[in-house]
């Protein structure tokens, strides 16, 4: 089974070109019911990329009405959510969303954020018909999942002709960026394409040109450092 979920993530690596299979993997490697994954709020907006089924969607679009939601929740908090016993306490936690979705099968919900360095791009939804819990080993894959699929998801929306085109990245300036990569690389102690990948989605983000945050980061007017198991940005 750790053979086959290794499997898994590494194909998710490389499966940028099929966005719509993000969500299979938590069906088959969790015990819930179904998934959904999306981007919310202001960097991406807010858009189901791939669901399992069609309560799965439902579920993502309803929170994006609400603006309310587990998935809501766990990219404010940048932590994974959970509620097992959603028919008695969900609608305490979220009363609009529970009362939007009462008539559905749903027992249980869970809800991981997908970020990437200091952003928040989206969420990941997980449902169960039946009451259930998520263990450790379970958290830990959904985790790995979220993280894989964050990655994917920026990468991405950096790959659209208008935000490359925004990024405005001058080829002759590459020797910036490769500086600047590195000191991102020691700040975070990631690999080199994740530590590019965080300064091109902080430039997409704030809006700037890359080679000028890459500029911010040579001359030490911007910095990222982890916080609390996340990253935060020091300028």
């Amino acid at each position: 089974m750790v053979d086959e979920f290794l499997a898994a993530v590494e194909a998710l690596e490389r499966a940028a070109d099929w966005p719509e299979r993000f969500s299979e993997p938590f069906v088959e490697f969790l015990p819930v019911t179904g998934a959904a994954v999306s981007t919310l709020g202001e960097t991406l907006g807010s858009e189901t990329i791939s669901a399992t089924d069609a309560l799965a969607a439902r579920l993502d679009e309803v929170q994006f009405d609400l603006g309310e939601g587990p998935c809501w929740e766990a990219m404010r908090l940048a932590k994974p959510v959970a509620e097992s016993a959603f028919q008695s306490a969900g609608p305490e936690r979220w009363p609009a969303f529970a009362a939007a979705v009462r008539d559905e099968p749903v027992s249980s919900v869970f809800a991981f954020p997908l970020i990437v360095g200091p952003l928040r791009l989206g969420a990941v939804d997980l449902y169960s018909a039946d009451p259930v819990a998520l263990d450790a080993s379970d958290n830990r894959r959904a985790a790995t999942l979220a993280e894989v699929i964050g990655r994917q998801v920026l990468r991405g929306a950096l790959g659209s002709p208008a935000v490359a085109d925004s990024l405005d990245v001058n080829p002759r300036s590459r020797r910036t960026i490769h500086q600047a990569t590195g000191i991102v690389l020691a700040q975070l102690g990631m690999s080199a394409d994740d530590a590019l990948l965080i300064i091109q989605g902080h430039a997409f983000a704030t809006n700037q040109p890359m080679m000028d945050v890459a500029a911010e980061i040579v001359d030490g007017r911007l910095a990222f450092h982890r916080d609390n198991g996340g990253i935060e940005v020091v300028s």
